[in-house]
């Protein structure tokens, strides 16, 4: 009856419950886990042999993509060349020097190497171009299920101070951050407030698709990504990280393989840059190479042609925020690759520090690792000193990130992906406290305002306190990113003994508060952490010393998902503070059980 849950490998893929994204979404990962399954159809290993032979008019068999860089301006010669040498193009990006070409000859590459003017040639995949690309299929727009979910403070934003920072500020609807991945459910209940038609996008495939549409998700992890940054604060479901700001889907993965080639990601920062995005995330690798090697020719074009976008994407005012990764790999010190090429067969290859992880190696772009419920780094998260910059919340074991789902619903996900769009939300925060920010402004924000996180007892961990290979500067705040102050913390009580909620069944767990004189507050804090298999069968109340019964949460029947790790404010303001408060529990169903793991109160 659960719902499986959500993680990033290629979408970082994301350790996901329900989705992730191909071209290693830095998607969460299960505890334990290097890379891990996120729900996407497997990589196109066998593309040659799956796709007819003739099924879209100018596709054929045998056709690879390719990158042919010249000199930014008019790429009118490069553009000759590839027609006189086999090939078409497919887009060009003269303001960067970059052709996206097609050819199915397997001399194209060496042919044009050899063409004056040219500077850099390379495929961008070892499997063939779709023939999809050629007549792109509009994705679903799925139908929507509402929702009895109210809104409440989780974890991952409380660990941010998110919550405190919307008393604040909850963003500027003139600041745009662009979701580069799998693409967003602009329908959804908690994202249609804040979606950005106008703005959105496919460039699935290289080549901007503007159709109405062609920006939806053909899988899931975007539109998780998506409910984190921008979620509405609308009185249900969940919050993002910047409720007020804007949200525009740019789709990079393409359909069937959720896989983010080279040219996809050119498009993606060339659309960021030309329509003002604020801010993008990314929570994915380019594919098919986990690492690209400059000694590589192939691999030196794909570097060099989302550099150049990546670049321009910043020129025009745009910060790039990316997930680390999550093979709790060490960035730092780079040795081997053994699952690249992941569009075909993959191979063991050794390689060196010149070899970089893109776009999250790229210079400018923010490099986000992923922290677990505590100053903890989460267990698949990529780490690396000097190359990780800030930490956010990405969830790991029990704890979760929960946030949006296509259709209306929601779900858990872990993942450096899901550490990424956190700090796409606090950037986004910073642009709208000062409008004037360049990306360098933001970026240096980000890490001076962040939280200094000190290393575990793990000689993994090189650096200080103020700056480490797990944490970067540490764990970024949204509260100072809108220019507020922490305020004095409350008297806390807390009650860690298991009761077991058994079907069909009432249990209390007791906390006695003492010292707290007069009455209790109009917030009060309630933490709440159940781990039950089917909270759609529990009702969750908290009960004065006095005995009235203050309401928490009524699941709805059909919410499938596990666990309920939750805070609670309570307007408690009629109770007296001092006594022996409770909280009760409800199971209504049977077949699924849990207990009561923790539970506390904030005065």
């Amino acid at each position: 009856m659960t719902t499986p849950r959500i993680y990033r490998h290629r979408l970082r893929r994301s350790l996901l419950s329900a989705a992730a994204v191909g071209a290693a979404l830095a998607l969460a990962t299960p505890a334990g886990a290097a890379d891990v399954d996120t729900g996407l159809p497997p990589g196109p290993a066998a593309a040659r042999a799956a796709v007819p032979a003739q099924t879209a008019a100018g596709w054929a068999a045998g056709t690879r993509s390719y990158l042919v860089v010249t000199a930014p301006g008019d790429t009118s010669a490069a553009r000759n060349a590839v027609a006189a040498n086999g090939g078409s193009v497919f887009a060009h990006y003269d303001a960067i020097g970059v052709v996206v070409a097609h050819s199915a000859s397997a001399g194209f590459a060496a042919a044009m190497r050899s063409v004056t003017g040219v500077q850099k040639v390379g495929a961008t995949r070892t499997s063939d171009v779709p023939a999809d690309a050629y007549s792109p299929t509009l994705p679903s727009a799925p139908g929507q299920s509402s929702t009895t979910l109210a809104e409440t403070a989780r974890w991952d934003m409380t660990r941010i101070n998110a919550d405190k920072a919307w008393a604040v500020s909850t963003g500027s609807a003139s600041v745009t951050v662009g979701v580069l991945d799998t693409g967003v459910d602009d329908r959804h209940q908690d994202i249609a407030p804040n979606f950005d038609t106008a703005d959105s996008v496919s460039c699935a495939y290289g080549k901007a698709d503007t159709r109405a549409g062609a920006w939806r998700d053909v899988g899931s992890h975007g539109t998780h990504v998506a409910g984190t940054i921008a979620a509405a604060k609308n009185g249900k479901g969940v919050v993002g990280v910047a409720p007020g700001v804007k949200i525009a889907s740019v789709r990079v993965a393409e359909p069937s393989t959720s896989m983010f080639f080279a040219e996809n990601t050119i498009c993606g920062f060339m659309w960021a840059g030309d329509h003002g995005f604020d801010v993008t995330n990314n929570s994915y690798y380019t594919d098919p190479w986990m690492f690209n090697c400059p000694d590589d020719p192939d691999q030196a074009a794909i570097v060099e042609g989302v550099r150049r976008a990546q670049e321009y994407a910043e020129g025009k005012g745009s910060l790039q925020i990316a997930a680390a990764g999550n093979s709790n790999y060490d960035l730092a010190n780079k040795r081997t690759d053994s699952s690249s090429p992941n569009d075909s067969t993959p191979a063991n290859r050794t390689i060196t520090n010149a070899c970089i992880d893109i776009p999250t190696e790229l210079p400018g772009v923010v490099t986000v690792a992923a922290m677990g419920n505590g100053n903890i780094k989460a267990s698949y998260s990529n780490f690396g000193r000097d190359v990780i910059d800030v930490a956010a919340p990405g969830g790991d074991g029990a704890y979760g990130v929960y946030s949006t789902l296509p259709g209306g619903k929601y779900g858990n996900m872990n993942g450096t992906s899901m550490a990424s769009p956190h700090v796409a939300g606090v950037a986004a925060l910073l642009k709208s406290a000062d409008p004037a920010a360049t990306p360098a402004d933001l970026r240096a924000r980000l890490g001076s305002q962040a939280t200094d996180t000190a290393c575990p007892s793990d000689g993994r961990c090189t650096g200080t306190t103020a700056k480490n290979a797990f944490f970067g500067e540490g764990q970024v705040d949204a509260l100072k990113a809108v220019g507020g102050s922490t305020p004095p913390p409350g008297r806390y009580f807390e009650n860690t003994a298991d009761v077991t909620v058994a079907d069909n069944a009432t249990v209390e767990s007791p906390i006695t508060v003492t010292g707290v004189t007069g009455n209790a507050p109009a917030a009060l804090k309630v933490g709440v952490d159940v781990k039950h298999t089917y909270r759609g069968d529990l009702v969750l109340s908290l009960v004065a010393p006095d005995g009235s019964v203050h309401p928490l949460e009524d699941f709805a029947d059909g919410d499938s998902g596990d666990d309920v790790v939750k805070t609670y404010t309570v307007d408690a303001s009629s109770e007296t503070a001092s006594g022996t408060w409770k909280l009760r529990v409800r199971d209504i169903a049977t077949q699924d059980t849990g207990r009561i793991d923790a539970w506390n109160l904030t005065f």
